[in-house]
């Protein structure tokens, strides 16, 4: 079941700089900041950025929230997905996914337990 939308990614060719542009622009520092994945909480949703030249991405990608990656990859794929990316685990047990929906686009998906709807401002 999708339960909303969670998390957009952009893409950034060097993450230390996109981090301060982000953290200027947002007025905030990331709740998230690893190497691979530097993500904000802002007002309930998340903004990611990842290394656009290791990611393959090639432009944003939104994230819609489930209950279970597996299951939901599992769904999606029976409808008539392809998969672009699978289950990957990316830290504090937030596992994300994507697929090439039948009309080309990236839709992605992520179980995020740290992600907490009383979190908006």
């Amino acid at each position: 079941m999708i339960k909303g939308l969670r998390t957009v990614s952009y893409p950034v060719s060097d993450l230390e700089e996109g981090k301060k542009w982000y953290s200027q622009v947002l007025e905030r520092k990331p709740y998230f900041d690893e190497a691979f994945y530097v993500g904000y909480e802002v007002g309930g949703f998340e903004l990611g950025l990842i290394p656009g030249g290791e990611s393959g991405h090639q432009g944003a990608v939104a994230y819609w929230g489930v209950d279970n990656t597996e299951e939901a990859l599992k769904r999606l794929q029976k409808l008539g997905a392809q998969l672009k990316d699978p289950v990957t685990d990316v830290g504090g047990g937030i596992k994300v996914a994507t697929v090439v929906d039948p009309f080309g686009n990236v839709f992605g998906i992520i179980e995020n337990p740290l992600f907490k709807l009383d979190n908006v401002r």
